[in-house]
C-alpha cells in the first residue's frame, strides 16, 4: 500500500491517494481544493480510482467530491451519520477494499458526528479526529468534547504504537507521526479524566 500525501487549499488540508501497489487500484481520501494535483498523480501513475472516501462531512474535506467523482467514475463513501450526498454508507468495523488492500472503518465522533478513521497496512488516516500534536475542534455543528474524549481514549489509544498517522491537516511539527509518538507527546492524548478533557476543550 502506497500513500500519496497532497497538501491542498488555504486551510493546510491534506488530501490522500492510497494505492494498492499490486493492482494500481486506489482510493482518494478527502478531496477538496487543487484537484489537478490529485489527477496529475493519478494519470502519471496510471491509477484506477475505485472510491472517494470522506473522513467527515465538513466542506474543506468534501468540496471536491462531485467533480472528482465525475472525472474518475468513482463512488463516494461516507459514514452513515453524514447528511451529504454519497453512493455508499459505512459503519464502524466495515472494510473498504481496493485491489488486494483494504482499510477498516473506525467511527470516531467528536469533531463531527460522522467522523471516521481508516486503518490498514500499518497506516491510520485520522481526518480531523487526531492531528500531530493536537486534535480536532469541537465547536462546529455536531461537535462534542465528550464524544471526542471517548474516540481518543477508548478507540485510538488502543491502536498499535507503530501505526503511521496521516492527519487531515498540516497543523503539527511534522506531516506524519505514529500513534506511539502521539500517546507520548500529544497533550490531548495524556492520561486525564473525561471531565478534565471536556473542560480543557471548552465544552
Amino acid at each position: 500500500m502506497k500513500v500519496y500525501q497532497i497538501p491542498v487549499g488555504p486551510m493546510q488540508n491534506f488530501s490522500y491517494i492510497v494505492e494498492d501497489t499490486s493492482t494500481h487500484e486506489a482510493i482518494v481520501i478527502d478531496p477538496s481544493w487543487d484537484l489537478e494535483k490529485l489527477t496529475k498523480i493519478i494519470n502519471e501513475q496510471n491509477l484506477k480510482v475505485k472510491y472517494i472516501v470522506n473522513t467527515h462531512w465538513h466542506d474543506d474535506h468534501t468540496r471536491g467530491n462531485e467533480e472528482l467523482s465525475k472525472q474518475l467514475d468513482a463512488k463516494i463513501i461516507q459514514h452513515k451519520a453524514s447528511d451529504l450526498k454519497n453512493d455508499l454508507s459505512v459503519s464502524d468495523g466495515d472494510s473498504i477494499e481496493f485491489g488486494s488492500s483494504f482499510l477498516v472503518v473506525y467511527h470516531t465522533p467528536g469533531h463531527s458526528k460522522d467522523s471516521i478513521c481508516l486503518l490498514g497496512g500499518g497506516k491510520i488516516f485520522t481526518g480531523d479526529t487526531l492531528f500531530v500534536g493536537n486534535c480536532g475542534r469541537i465547536d462546529l455543528p455536531g461537535g462534542s468534547a465528550k464524544e471526542l474524549y471517548h474516540s481518543l481514549f477508548d478507540v485510538i489509544a488502543n491502536f498499535r504504537d507503530e501505526l503511521v498517522l496521516y492527519p487531515g491537516h498540516d497543523y503539527g511539527s511534522s506531516t506524519t507521526s505514529t500513534i506511539g509518538k502521539e500517546k507520548q507527546t500529544n497533550p490531548v492524548m495524556q492520561n486525564i479524566s473525561e471531565g478534565e478533557f471536556v473542560e480543557r476543550m471548552g465544552g
